[in-house]
């Protein structure tokens, strides 16, 4: 499918905030929702000095604050500088494209193998590619790891774990080959490579795979080895932690203080919740 943009994405970042009725808003990329405790509640303090005293969640398990002061275009160099000290700005060329979303508990409890290693791979990949630093801030990578919570997901690259050695690609709707586990993350970054090149420069240049004039690699039949689709994680005690639900009010610093009491880090997830880990409460 042929695309039919006349701009570019404007998904906000550090960079590049989005101008908001009650003043800037940035969006911090996790890769796959894991975020320390020692970082979120930097980012409370930030919110809390700076913006609205508040750090709200998004749909793709990343995180944002708002009500921010400008300086131009752009955030208050004061603003900036706070938000790089919390270490959830690892890169400023590469920040907008950092969309590695995975399953939750993957290496918590059940799955069919720890995509936490694959996703750093990928995030790495990534960041190290100076062409993938002109991705659209909305291309999305999904990784389920077995369990099917992330298969009805829609994205431009992504996979699905088969067993703890294999896994099948996912190229837009569609899929692509099955890959060992351990070479997943480069075949990923090399057809993310691949779309940045192919969808040209301009406003009119495609957001997404699905988008491109061909496609950007022949679609294979689903392995009958993927899982069914499982439904959102529930709120409560889940395998490998307890799944607390946020409200689109978002986090004051009372409830990220009890969030991060007992734990080294936490798991955003794709239902505006957090996951607080077993192994680390």
């Amino acid at each position: 499918m042929s695309s039919t943009r006349s701009r570019g994405d404007l998904c906000p970042g550090a960079l590049r905030p989005w101008s908001a009725s009650d003043g800037m808003l940035v969006r911090l990329r996790l890769i796959g929702g894991w975020v320390s405790a020692e970082s979120l509640r930097a980012l409370a303090g930030v919110a809390g000095e700076y913006g609205d005293g508040r750090v709200h969640l998004t749909s793709r398990a990343n995180l944002q604050v708002r009500a921010l002061p400008s300086s131009g275009c752009g955030l208050d160099p004061a603003v900036l500088a706070a938000i790089e000290a919390t270490g959830l700005l690892p890169t400023r060329s590469h920040e907008l494209v950092r969309n590695v979303m995975v399953s939750p508990q993957s290496g918590l409890a059940e799955g069919r193998a720890d995509l936490r290693v694959v996703a750093a791979d990928l995030d790495a990949r990534l960041c190290a590619d100076p062409e993938l630093a002109a991705l659209p801030g909305r291309f999305l990578f999904v990784l389920d790891d077995g369990r099917g919570d992330l298969l009805t997901r829609g994205c431009d690259l992504g996979l699905v774990t088969l067993d703890s050695s294999s896994a099948q690609l996912r190229v837009g709707d569609g899929f692509g080959p099955v890959v060992p586990l351990a070479e997943a993350a480069a075949r990923i970054a090399e057809l993310a490579h691949a779309f940045a090149v192919r969808r040209g420069n301009g406003p009119s240049a495609p957001w997404h795979v699905t988008e491109l004039d061909t496609p950007l690699l022949d679609p294979g039949p689903p392995d009958p080895r993927l899982p069914a689709p499982a439904p959102a994680l529930p709120f409560g005690d889940v395998p490998g932690g307890r799944h607390v639900e946020v409200t689109r009010d978002g986090l004051d610093r009372a409830a990220v203080d009890d969030l991060t009491s007992h734990t080294a880090a936490l798991v955003v997830t794709p239902w505006r919740g957090v996951l607080i880990p077993e192994e680390t409460r």
